[in-house]
């Protein structure tokens, strides 16, 4: 009796398909624990390892450094735009509490919640002293 010469080559597509399901539901388990880490500890772990506060201050004190992790990208490093607003006299037309309620909650395409808690009053205040 010959053998079908199809068969192993079924078999391997079979088992192929049936592995790539399995580690997708693996995966799906792993995916709110990766963005409970990227999302709190991360952002710390990050600022605190590459932290240039002065004295041993946290990188909470500058608002500079979380402002150029966090905002630089679409504000500019020099606040003067790009894909977000120019910054540079943001204080002459909003003040701390107009600002923290952008950072809380977006506007236009910026996510909402880049920043939170002390950070985001941090950058606040230091963006309402641009006028």
């Amino acid at each position: 009796m010959k053998r079908n010469p199809v068969i192993p080559y079924a078999l391997i597509a079979v088992l192929g398909i049936t592995l790539m399901i399995i580690l997708s539901f693996v995966g799906l388990n792993q995916v709110d624990k990766v963005q409970e880490g990227h999302g709190e500890g991360g952002e710390q772990q990050q600022e605190e390892g590459g932290g240039e506060g002065e004295g041993g201050e946290s990188s909470s004190a500058n608002p500079e450094q979380i402002f150029k992790n966090n905002c630089a990208s679409c504000h500019g490093s020099d606040l003067s735009g790009g894909a977000g607003p120019n910054l540079q006299k943001v204080g002459s037309k909003l003040n701390v509490e107009d600002i923290k309620g952008i950072i809380t909650n977006g506007k236009g395409s910026m996510p909402p919640n880049l920043i939170q808690g002390e950070k985001k009053t941090a950058v606040a205040n230091w963006l309402a002293e641009k006028k």
